[in-house]
């Protein structure tokens, strides 16, 4: 059987003109939608309007600003007039020994706060679900919610005076073992622990929120069953509570991860001294320095641009994996 190769071109033609004709219908019915929808609800949208403008004057625009760490960068010139030098910052930053130690003890307090830090939140969660009696549960949630609210210069205060090698609550009880007094401040193989144990009292009662709100979620029924077939309390939180909201704490490791390099800038300013920056001194305090105090504005914003970077090479990578083996992501 013979085809007319005009005839089946004219035809090839014809399906893809109608193809795209079918595409650009779809395209304005889907536009037509979007205009539907904001004239339906054009209150919502116009109070996102701040929302938008924030985002755009404080997160996106200061992004012009990312190019002085290629730049010999001037304050008298600006940003424009002074020359551009490529990747010399980055190449003196990574010579930087102080830097080198900063990025080596960041990431050593993120995983001691990642390891010992992340679970105590969960822990709190799963130990408040088990409370009955409902005044001692919000009582004790209240107490434990409280330090998130207190500012970071008092909580710096309280831990400075608790462990004071004076009057210090922690060397009073050291006494009594007939222990010398410790000025722990001052040594650098105790600023680690005490600046990630601070963190975890800090915040771990406040972030238990969104696992209780998890907890909420799981239907009644559940826990019914389990114990018309006998579970305990133990076995329902096993089986029935954890796998639940394990789509949770798995968003959220993958946000915590994303922020390793993030340490709190502003209490290991309050907390730490020359002393002891062979262990306290982290990628944040460095830029710090190195900026505000230094005047060395390009050095720090190739330290800062490289703190970008690897945070969101570590959320890409936490997503991704996640996404393979649990078939639970951010997006």
């Amino acid at each position: 059987m013979s085809h007319d190769p005009q005839l089946l071109g004219n035809k090839t033609e014809e399906l893809v003109i109608e193809a795209r004709e079918a595409q650009r219908r779809r395209g304005h019915g889907r536009v037509q939608r979007i205009g539907d929808h904001i004239r339906r609800e054009w209150q919502l949208y116009l109070m996102l309007i701040p929302t938008i403008i924030w985002l755009i004057v404080f997160l996106y625009k200061p992004m012009y600003g990312l190019q002085i760490a290629f730049k010999d960068y001037s304050v008298f010139r600006g940003i424009d007039a002074s020359p551009w030098v490529g990747l010399e910052h980055f190449e003196v930053l990574f010579g930087n020994d102080q830097f080198i130690r900063a990025l080596r003890n960041t990431v050593i307090i993120s995983l001691m706060s990642l390891v010992f830090g992340f679970p105590v939140p969960i822990i709190l969660a799963l130990m408040f679900n088990e409370v009955l009696h409902q005044t001692f549960k919000k009582t004790a949630q209240t107490i434990v919610y409280l330090p998130h609210f207190i500012s970071s210069v008092i909580i710096a205060g309280i831990v400075i005076t608790a462990f004071s090698p004076s009057a210090g609550i922690v060397n009073t009880i050291l006494e009594w073992f007939g222990i010398d007094p410790i000025y722990f401040l001052t040594k650098p193989e105790w600023f680690r622990p005490i600046f990630v144990g601070t963190g975890i009292w800090q915040e771990a009662g406040f972030q238990s929120i969104v696992y209780l709100a998890a907890i909420a979620g799981v239907s009644p029924t559940l826990y019914e069953s389990a114990v018309v077939d006998g579970a305990s309390r133990w076995q329902m939180m096993w089986k029935i509570t954890i796998p639940l909201i394990m789509p949770t704490i798995i968003i959220m490791l993958i946000i915590r991860i994303g922020n390793m390099l993030e340490v709190s800038f502003e209490m290991i300013i309050l907390l730490y001294q020359p002393a002891t920056y062979e262990t306290a001194d982290v990628v944040n305090t460095f830029i710090y320095r190195q900026g505000l105090q230094g005047g060395q504005y390009d050095l720090a914003a190739a330290a800062g641009l490289f703190n970008a970077v690897v945070a969101f090479v570590l959320v890409m990578a936490a997503n991704t994996i996640s996404k393979r083996y649990s078939r639970t992501s951010l997006w």
